[in-house]
């Protein structure tokens, strides 16, 4: 070969004689700029070190032998090298993402174990944690120390529970129980008399301000919960069965296909895979037991619930007078309006509780069993009407409240019909969420001082006035004023108790790398997690806790989004400026950001004064992250933008009608603001009254009525500005 001759253009020597490992050669390997990995550089290091030899100008290695004669050899082309170089890069990178999967697989696992545990545990660790302390109790003749809450339910747990199992062993023919109490004897008595009571109290804490639940509702609600742990324990008492019996068949001459069967089920309970293990053992469909039955078991254990449960007046209030026990719920009927202030109503039967029960309750929410809480792994996805969801808490894809015509019309729809729908709910439920720590902190040094700003509601409740008169008139006032404060107090506690069950929620999830909501429809096509307390569909506190738990850069357009998410949220009308001028007003206030995103509640609390001030304060901290980085646009966000519509079903009217005076009204057409189609129905409302004021009360009986409205809004204009809606209306109408 040419010693001229440029080494990138040396072909191959196929008939090269390589040195003997007795030879020394010079090669100086450099690792690529990016590699991380400590082996990979140190191997190639390894690799220069074995050969040592001078570099010839040339391009040649010279070889040092003890012989006289000198060999020499052409050095591998740079393209060769650079190949080898890469080949062991790649393999190395490969081997590192196999590694990662592997760890991502484990926890994933890890995380999937825990999530079975808590959809099939609560109800039997709950049952296990009273019965040790029924037995701690006897034992040292003395009630341990427990919250509020668990006490009363350790007052009750006993003679409820023996209520039960007195049931369970009455003699009935079976048409009987079918009337009475159909299942009562499914569960252990304990782990009933535990469900009865942790459902009964937290249907309460959800209920009404007078601390109501509808008698209907709480049984059949109950008899769900009992239906759903039956169908639990029933697949691991199977499963049980299944474990015993391979062990004892194992000794025995099985077949091929059997053995394998075997050995698959016994690895399988062993990791507690119990999805796989309901699959191999073929467990037959449990058909729901139906409405009518839920509600029939529900009545019947109520009935026992408010025949055993009492409760008494601390010690060092009875004075002298004798104990004062009463039960802790009644049964009584109650006038319940559809709406607030209407005047007549249906009578109903509802469960009340005594106000001893509710006296601390507001603080106990993280010792009830919250249902549906939210998932640690993906949920399943959704392939039929109770295919998705939950591992095994009943889930079912759209809510019917136990309409029967519903569920049939949901089960009839071809699949294929459905796939769109089932995709979209997948795609919310693999959603990752977690909670946003710092502003949970917040939220906490504000519930724990008290409450009472940032939309929290007041921890102290009003005073009861005294009379100080005996005049009749001033007797009236005292008891509309006691009315009203006690009206006033028991919205308060109904507030307190939904803000404690929403924090005690975040409190368990805090520290969970991300999470997952099941969602699920109504009757009208409507997605809603299937958790009901903390989820990002609920109130400006959840909002603002929750964040996506996979974060993204802002990039070149997202610190403008973000700024304009930020004036949407203080709202006040800043909401309906331009882009433009939602992006000067956040840069007008930079300072009073970053100091409710540095000072929260020892600065100037700029954030306060926001209409959703939760998710300003989070938009805050976000922005000011941004603002103090040199690149804001690689800044890592996890806050959801959010983005929402005008009037939606006037949009889809507007759409379908091709109306651009009604596109314009409800931001279906761009503009340099958003329109406000509310502010013009009042302003075409306003002008139709005035008109009709200046008529004549004598031919025009609307005229004394217009001259009172005037400055009142109604949406009779809906239709004078939407008209063409209002066709497609009534013709879809004569269409149906």
């Amino acid at each position: 070969f040419s010693q001229s001759a440029p080494l990138s253009s040396c072909p191959f020597p196929y008939n090269l004689k390589l040195p003997s490992l007795n030879n020394s050669i010079s090669v100086y390997l450099h690792p690529l700029p990016d590699s991380t990995d400590e082996n990979f550089t140190e191997s190639l290091q390894d690799l220069a070190n074995v050969v040592n030899s001078e570099k010839l100008p040339n391009g040649f290695c010279q070889i040092g032998q003890t012989e006289s004669t000198r060999k020499v050899f052409i050095q591998e082309p740079t393209w060769i090298t650079s190949l080898f170089v890469r080949n062991v890069y790649r393999r190395n990178q490969q081997r590192v993402k196999t590694e990662f999967k592997e760890i991502e697989r484990r926890n994933y696992y890890l995380l999937r174990r825990r999530q079975i545990k808590a959809e099939t545990e609560a109800w039997e660790k709950m049952t296990d944690e009273y019965r040790e302390l029924e037995r701690e109790m006897c034992e040292k003749k003395l009630a341990p120390n427990l919250p509020y809450v668990k006490k009363l339910f350790l007052g009750w747990f006993e003679p409820l529970r023996e209520a039960i199992a007195k049931e369970q062993k009455t003699q009935r023919t079976k048409k009987q129980k079918a009337a009475y109490a159909p299942h009562i004897d499914c569960l252990p008595a304990d782990k009933m008399a535990v469900i009865v009571m942790h459902k009964m109290m937290g249907l309460l804490m959800m209920g009404q301000e007078d601390r109501y639940v509808r008698v209907v509702q709480a049984a059949v609600q109950i008899g769900v919960a009992i239906e759903q742990e039956v169908r639990i324990h029933g697949i691991l008492e199977k499963t049980k069965f299944q474990r015993k019996k391979v062990d004892d068949q194992a000794q025995e001459d099985m077949s091929k296909e059997a053995e394998i069967l075997k050995r698959r089920v016994r690895s399988l309970i062993k990791r507690k895979r119990l999805i796989e293990v309901q699959k191999l053992v073929k467990i037959e469909e449990i058909k729901s037991w139906g409405r009518d039955t839920q509600a029939k078991l529900g009545c019947r254990l109520i009935e026992l619930l408010t025949e055993t449960a009492y409760v008494q007046l601390p010690v060092d209030q009875l004075a002298d007078s004798p104990p004062d026990i009463r039960p802790a719920f009644r049964h009584i009927f109650k006038i319940i309006t559809k709406d607030p202030g209407q005047s007549t109503g249906k009578r109903y039967g509802v469960i009340e509780c005594d106000s001893l029960v509710l006296a601390g309750l507001e603080r106990n929410a993280k010792h009830m069993i919250i249902p549906y809480v939210p998932m640690l792994v993906p949920p399943r996805k959704w392939k039929g009407y109770d295919k998705g969801g939950h591992f095994f808490l009943p889930s079912y894809l759209m809510r019917t409240h136990g309409s029967r015509q519903q569920q049939d019309a949901v089960k009839s729809v071809p699949p294929k019909q459905m796939q769109k729908v089932y995709e979209a709910l997948n795609t919310l439920g693999h959603t990752k969420w977690r909670v946003n720590r710092r502003v949970l902190s917040v939220v906490e040094r504000i519930w724990s001082g008290g409450g009472n700003i940032a939309g929290l509601v007041d921890r102290v409740d009003v005073p009861i006035p005294e009379l100080h008169s005996e005049d009749l008139k001033e007797i009236k006032k005292w008891r509309w004023s006691v009315r009203k404060a006690k009206k006033i107090n028991q919205e308060r506690h109904s507030q307190r108790c939904d803000i404690e069950l929403k924090l005690s929620v975040a409190r368990r999830m805090k520290d969970e790398d991300g999470f997952y909501y099941p969602h699920n429809l109504d009757f009208r096509g409507r997605a809603y997690p299937m958790h009901p307390h903390l989820n990002h569909l609920s109130s400006d506190l959840c909002r603002g806790i929750l964040e996506f738990a996979e974060g993204r850069p802002l990039g070149k357009s997202g610190l403008s989004w973000l700024k304009i998410h930020l004036a949407n949220l203080y709202a006040g009308g800043v909401e309906k400026l331009s882009y433009d001028g939602r992006l000067a007003f956040v840069d007008n206030h930079l300072d009073d950001i970053l100091d409710s995103a540095d000072n929260p509640l020892s600065g100037d609390r700029w954030w306060l004064m926001a209409e959703d001030p939760f998710q300003c304060l989070a938009a805050c901290i976000n922005l000011a992250e941004a603002l103090k980085s040199s690149s804001p646009h690689t800044v890592i966000s996890h806050l959801p933008i959010h983005q929402d519509g005008s009037c939606n079903g006037l949009q889809h009217y507007a759409a379908l009608g091709r109306d651009t005076l009604e596109a314009t009204a409800v931001n279906l057409v761009a503009g340099d603001k958003p329109a406000d189609v509310y502010s013009e129905i009042a302003a075409r409302v306003h002008a139709i009254m005035i008109r009709d004021s200046n008529k004549d009360p004598a031919n025009n009986p609307n005229a004394l009525l217009a001259k009172v409205l005037i400055g009142q809004v109604t949406l009779a204009a809906l239709g004078e500005i939407f008209q063409a809606a209002r066709g497609i209306m009534g013709w879809l109408g004569d269409c149906a």
